[in-house]
């Protein structure tokens, strides 16, 4: 089952399951797997949602047997990190980790959902419940957005992260900069007239991150190229992209999965992805919130620590559990 929520959108939307077709498709970040939810999209009303009950004997148990990365190994692997950023000059290199919550008796999932979209109202907020891939997440970096009758493409360029109080450094504008770069270039390739804004502060409940839009004009036999080729994007894996690729599987201590992936969704004459970053895999005894950074040669490992904890709260703190 699935439930979602799109930006700025208070109709909640599943699937009926009463046609083979697949609307929604969840992609992970390797692009080996694939997870489709099958039915036509309906809305669900307020009342009919609080009548339905999801169990936690839905979800799996958790066997993996998946530690944690503890602060001090984390800041050691950052190290390593900026060593191969400086070696090679790469621009940037996106780090991930698994932050594993366990400190539960039960957990209200339909509650932590609610949760979810009270306090993200401008992001796109799921909940998939599939057995071993069951997953919740809200986040607003949107890989594209497709509009079947004048062929309008839109994306941005989403990164950098700060505490919504504090200002930007030259750390967090030129980790921006290359992703912005990197997806212009690619839109180039495929429409002469880009539209693009300047650039401006995206907030996502206690941090912020900077945004650049892209609109432009393409061919509906390129769309499928164009999202290939954008993801990963750097905001998610680095410059340049195949190289980044290696490395993060070679230094991250667990596989992304659905993490940094994307979600595409066809709705009437819209084809929407939704890069699937703030997002937790949920099983019966235990929760794993995926984080990560752009890393540059310019990075604080104990700055870049502090920043995937506080991203770890967009899903942490708004859990329904009891102790």
């Amino acid at each position: 089952m699935i439930y979602f929520k799109f930006p700025f959108d208070e109709k909640l939307y599943s699937t009926d399951e009463s046609s083979q077709e697949n609307h929604i498709s969840f992609y992970s970040f390797d692009g080996l797997h694939q997870i489709k939810c099958q039915g036509n999209i309906i809305e669900i009303s307020p009342e009919a949602f609080d009548n339905i009950t999801i169990s936690n004997e839905l979800l799996s148990t958790d066997d993996n047997g998946y530690m944690a990365e503890t602060k001090e190994q984390y800041i050691q692997n950052i190290h390593q990190v900026i060593d191969i950023i400086k070696e090679h000059k790469l621009p940037k290199l996106v780090y991930s980790r698994r932050k594993i919550f366990t400190d539960f008796n039960g957990l209200d999932i339909k509650e932590s959902f609610k949760n979810l979209c009270k306090s993200y109202p401008n992001a796109f907020k799921y909940l998939l419940i599939n057995g071993e891939n069951s997953w919740m997440g809200a986040f607003s970096e949107v890989l594209g957005k497709f509009n079947k009758n004048n062929c309008d493409f839109e994306t941005m360029s989403l990164a950098g992260t700060l505490p919504v109080s504090e200002n930007w450094s030259e750390k967090e504008i030129e980790e921006q900069k290359p992703v912005t770069s990197y997806i212009r270039d690619i839109l180039n390739k495929y429409s002469e007239g880009i539209e693009e804004s300047g650039t401006y502060d995206h907030i996502s409940g206690n941090i912020k991150h900077l945004r650049t839009d892209f609109r432009v004009k393409i061919k509906k036999e390129d769309l499928d190229t164009i999202i290939q080729e954008l993801h990963p994007t750097p905001a998610v894996c680095g410059i340049p992209k195949e190289f980044c690729k290696k490395h993060i599987q070679s230094l991250e201590k667990f596989p992304r999965e659905l993490y940094a992936g994307y979600i595409k969704i066809e709705a009437g004459e819209t084809v929407q992805y939704f890069v699937n970053l703030r997002c937790s895999k949920l099983y019966q005894d235990s929760i794993h919130v995926f984080v990560g950074g752009g890393i540059t040669a310019q990075s604080n490992p104990e700055k870049e620590w502090t920043e995937t904890e506080l991203k770890s709260e967009a899903v942490l703190k708004n859990l329904a559990v009891s102790k």
